[in-house]
């Protein structure tokens, strides 16, 4: 491919959640010599408004390509297509609305939750109230020190 890893640009008090991309023709394709992906928190069983759906969509038309992948292989929504000026300046309007960087480190994946009781009759415990409680432990630990932390909960059930 003509991209070259950035490694994980940054934004301000946050080690994770942008990736860096950079072509390697950039002289032959300025619009995007510089094309990061942004990693964002799903809300938990992936209930999502319209209302929120359209703010992530104009913040994300605002400040990069306008291209998502909703719920890529990490579970997250992928923003793709941001240049560098742009990454503080598009997380701090995504903050503004209620949104968070998902984790694209090596240290700190994104919590997901399955639909769980939202639509499940078989859900053996609280899935979505449980998605929603660890990122807030988290984000205690990960915004001040570098460790790995994984989480992962699944009960077999018969059915």
């Amino acid at each position: 491919t003509h991209w070259k890893h950035g490694g994980i640009v940054g934004v301000r008090g946050y080690g994770g959640g942008v990736i860096g991309r950079y072509s390697d023709l950039p002289e032959e394709f300025p619009a995007v010599a510089e094309f990061h992906t942004f990693r964002v928190n799903m809300p938990s069983g992936w209930f999502y408004t319209t209302d929120k759906l359209r703010q992530l969509c104009d913040v994300w038309d605002k400040h990069g390509s306008g291209l998502t992948n909703m719920h890529g292989a990490t579970g997250d929504i992928i923003l793709l297509g941001a240049p560098t000026a742009e990454l503080q300046p598009c997380f701090d309007d995504l903050s503004e609305i209620g949104f968070d960087l998902g984790g694209s480190g090596s240290d700190m994946r994104t919590p997901s939750a399955c639909v769980g009781p939202g639509r499940c009759e078989y859900a053996c415990f609280d899935t979505l109230r449980c998605s929603t409680a660890l990122p807030r432990v988290q984000d205690e630990l990960h915004r001040r020190c570098s460790i790995q932390i994984k989480n992962k909960i699944s009960l077999p059930t018969t059915v």
